[in-house]
C-alpha cells in the first residue's frame, strides 16, 4: 500500500502544481487512499520532495533535484534562493529561509548526505544542522554563503 501511494504522489507531482500537503491529501482522497497529514509529510520526506517556484508565484512539489559531488554542495538555484542568512557556533549550522520554505531547504541538505553532518531540523522559516564539530560547521556555512553569491 505505502509504495502504491508514494507512486500515485509522484504521478500527481507529475501531473498538478501541488502547492500544499493538504492539496495532496485532497487528491489523494479522490484517488480512493485514506491518508493523514502526517503520512503525506513522512511519504513527502521519503520520496525527498522539495517545494520550487512556479510561474504563477506559487510554490509546488517537485522530485527533489539536488545532489552531492566531489565535496562540494550543489543545491538547485529554488533551493539556494530561499535561503535569507546562513551563522554557526560550534557543531550547529543555522539556516535562514523565507516563512514556509525551511522543510523544502533541509530536504535538501538532508539529500546531499554530507560528511560530518548528524542530522537536520527544518521548521516553519529555520533549519538546525548539527555536525560533528566546528570544523565541518565552518565548512558547511562557508560552502552555503558561496553558492548564495554565486546566484
Amino acid at each position: 500500500m505505502k509504495s502504491q501511494r508514494q507512486s500515485a504522489i509522484i504521478e500527481l507531482i507529475e501531473r498538478f502544481e501541488i502547492e500544499t500537503q493538504e492539496d495532496m491529501i485532497s487528491r489523494l482522497r479522490a484517488l480512493g487512499y485514506e491518508v493523514t497529514q502526517a503520512t503525506v509529510s513522512r511519504d513527502i520526506r521519503e520520496l525527498k520532495l522539495t517545494k520550487v517556484p512556479t510561474t504563477h508565484g506559487t510554490y509546488r512539489y517537485v522530485k527533489n533535484r539536488t545532489n552531492h559531488h566531489e565535496g562540494n554542495i550543489k543545491l538547485n538555484h529554488a533551493v539556494v534562493d530561499s535561503i535569507t542568512k546562513v551563522d554557526y557556533a560550534a557543531n550547529v549550522v543555522v539556516l535562514k529561509t523565507y516563512p514556509g520554505l525551511a522543510m523544502a531547504v533541509a530536504s535538501g541538505v538532508d539529500a546531499l548526505n554530507l560528511e560530518g553532518v548528524l542530522g537536520c531540523i527544518g521548521g516553519d522559516d529555520t533549519i538546525i544542522i548539527v555536525t560533528r564539530n566546528e570544523d565541518v560547521s565552518a565548512s558547511i556555512s562557508e560552502n552555503i554563503k558561496d553558492l548564495i553569491k554565486g546566484i
